[in-house]
């Protein structure tokens, strides 16, 4: 599957998000990765076995300026 040198993290990896982007698309707010993971804007993942990994964006701190 992924021909870099070394090669990309596997999609079940828990550093899966460190592959490198193969296709991406701002105006829709995705990006595939080497490793066939497809990334959204919102931090949310489709693994290739169809799993969906939530949104996972940082909580904003308490007091944080908007």
């Amino acid at each position: 599957m992924c021909r870099h040198d070394p090669p990309c993290p596997a999609a079940e990896a828990s550093d899966r998000e460190a592959a490198k982007t193969v296709l991406r698309d701002d105006v829709l707010g995705w990006t595939l990765l080497c490793n066939g993971v497809l990334l959204f804007a919102d931090t949310g993942e489709l693994l290739p076995d169809g799993r969906v990994i939530a949104p996972h964006r940082p909580a904003v701190p308490t007091g944080a300026a908007a």
